[in-house]
Order: C-alpha cells, then structure tokens, then sequence
C-alpha cells in the first residue's frame, strides 16, 4: 500500500438548502454538473465540484434514472445552458 494520504470528503454545505431534506441540493448539483460541462467541457475543473456534491448526496438510484433520461432525451427539467 502506497504512503498517499486518502482523503474523502462530502458536499459542502450550501446555504440555498439549509433544511435536512437534502433532495433539492442533489438535483440542483446534478443539473448544475451538466450545465457547466455544457457550457464549459469535462476538463473545466470547477465543473467536478458539482459532481463531487450530486455522488456524494443523492441515491444513484436517482442519478441512475436522470442518466438514463438525459440519454434519451426525456429529462423532464431543463438542464442545458
């Protein structure tokens, strides 16, 4: 095993969701995500502290099915720029 340090952190808090519910905050992560590769590409670095947010707080059951959506082109929320 390697001497490297593993660091394993959560979504930071954001005070558009203050309340326990977190499912808003998940949504709005993963939309925010494809938004902002959207508008900015994969390589854009700031675009993966929204993905980090959306893996970290919703059921992937959930981002399994926004997934499938989106491919199909059936998302029913806006998440284009």
């Amino acid at each position: 095993m390697a001497d490297k340090d593993i660091e394993i952190k959560t979504a930071p808090f954001d005070a558009r969701f203050p309340n326990t519910n977190q499912s808003k905050h998940c949504w709005q992560a993963y939309s925010d995500y494809y938004k902002c590769i959207d508008a900015r590409g994969q390589d854009f670095t700031p675009c993966q502290d929204f993905k980090k947010a959306f893996t970290s707080i919703c059921p992937m059951s959930w981002v399994s099915r926004w997934d499938e959506q989106r491919e199909e082109g059936t998302v029913p929320f806006k998440i284009t720029v």
